[in-house]
């Protein structure tokens, strides 16, 4: 078994121990028309072998497709051409932790970096509200199932480490004005 299958597998004990409803995994076909809406391939293992959504960290993920404020919809908006200068093609939005601020994978990454999008500080430049969160979705819910994200109560005492800015932020922003 790979490790991500493994992954994929204790993410789905988890959640059918604290979950008493969830909502039906996503088909092929719904992982296909998702794609060709955002127009890049997307990591959908999680959607079709766990639910479409409503499980994970505090406020649970975004479900991919559906009625209602899906990870498709959500990726809309920042991507309409007034927005654009503040959402990187390919940046899909996974989890809304409020105030704006966003968890999302980066599908035009191989690692599938998480990053944190938090806009509240007004930065001058749009770079400076991106942060990796994590390098990789698997350490992302690695952290969330052993409970060391940073949404965890331990990541919030005074001495927690500040966000790491994203690097690639810049040119990703940049090539996409």
């Amino acid at each position: 078994m790979s490790d991500l299958s493994d992954l994929v597998l204790r993410v789905r004990e988890r959640v059918l121990q604290q979950a008493e409803v969830l909502p039906a995994c996503v088909t092929e076909k719904d992982i296909a028309a998702a794609e060709r809406e955002l127009g890049f391939t997307l990591l959908s293992l999680l959607y079709r072998q766990v639910a479409n959504g409503g499980f994970g960290p505090e406020y649970t993920l975004l479900p991919l497709i559906g009625p209602g404020r899906t990870a498709v919809s959500e990726y809309g908006p920042p991507r309409s051409t007034a927005a654009s200068e503040y959402w990187p093609r390919g940046v899909l939005p996974i989890l809304d932790w409020g105030c704006g601020m966003y968890a999302a994978v980066d599908c035009l990454d191989p690692a599938a970096p998480v990053l944190l999008f938090e806009p509240n500080a007004g930065p001058e430049d749009w770079a400076d509200a991106w942060f990796l969160d994590s390098p990789s979705l698997a350490q992302w819910l690695s952290s969330w199932l052993d409970g060391t994200g940073w949404w965890e109560e331990v990541m919030m005492a005074e001495d927690a480490q500040e966000p790491v800015p994203w690097p690639d932020a810049s040119r990703r922003l940049a090539a996409d004005s």
